[in-house]
């Protein structure tokens, strides 16, 4: 039985800090935070990460989907995947209240293509000054070599599919909906977090997959020569 071949780096065809802007409309990017704490970085494990907010100009302005948080994490030698927001948000003292597995509908030129991801609901441990919970979602994939899953174990089992190849990598695209409305936050609830979610990935997803992902089947077989 032949061996797990050892992987080496796959980098990305380009950076996601060189993400075409104009490329995003009707979604403005109004700022792009990054993650100052190396400590977080390093468990991150990243290898280019983006962080960004996106406004959608087509939405009202008091809308629950007219701002986006945006984070996009890649992964050029997966050994592991470390992080979920499941367990990100748990351990910034956030209870979570809804798991499920959806179907987003994406439109790629015209052409439609069924894609999974997942949609959660958390919740705060602790009262907000009105003395009520705020609830929202948040909402991720995954791609791993040019395939497209919704959970960890998922994803695992789509790298497992290629240990003997040299080449593998997982990406993980991962946002979140909100507004400010009379100097409170506010989010939407599912059906429209999904719409809204179905919108950005029909642009976002073509443009990653385009400009950006690497095409793993065509670097292993340019190795296996």
């Amino acid at each position: 039985m032949p061996k797990p071949i050892k992987k080496e780096p796959l980098p990305l065809k380009k950076s996601l800090d060189l993400l075409d802007e104009k490329a995003l409309a009707p979604y403005k990017v109004v700022s792009k935070p990054k993650i100052s704490n190396q400590e977080v970085i390093d468990s991150l494990g990243a290898q280019d990460y983006i962080q960004w907010i996106l406004e959608d100009a087509d939405a009202a302005v008091d809308s629950a989907v007219r701002n986006c948080s945006l984070f996009i994490t890649y992964y050029d030698l997966p050994d592991r995947i470390p992080h979920v927001p499941e367990e990100c948000y748990t351990g910034g003292g956030h209870q979570r209240l809804t798991s499920d597995s959806v179907t987003f509908e994406i439109n790629k030129q015209g052409i439609m293509e069924k894609i999974p991801g997942r949609y959660l609901v958390f919740a705060s441990t602790n009262s907000n000054y009105w003395g009520m919970d705020t609830k929202f979602s948040v909402l991720y994939l995954f791609n791993v070599n040019e395939s497209y899953a919704n959970s960890r174990e998922d994803a695992r089992f789509a790298l497992n599919k290629n240990i003997f190849s040299k080449y593998s990598y997982f990406s993980k695209v991962e946002w979140k909906f909100f507004n400010i409305r009379f100097g409170k936050p506010i989010y939407p609830g599912k059906e429209e977090a999904i719409a809204a979610s179905q919108k950005l990935l029909s642009i976002i997803l073509p443009i990653l997959e385009k400009e950006h992902w690497p095409i793993v089947r065509e670097e292993n077989a340019v190795n296996s020569k």
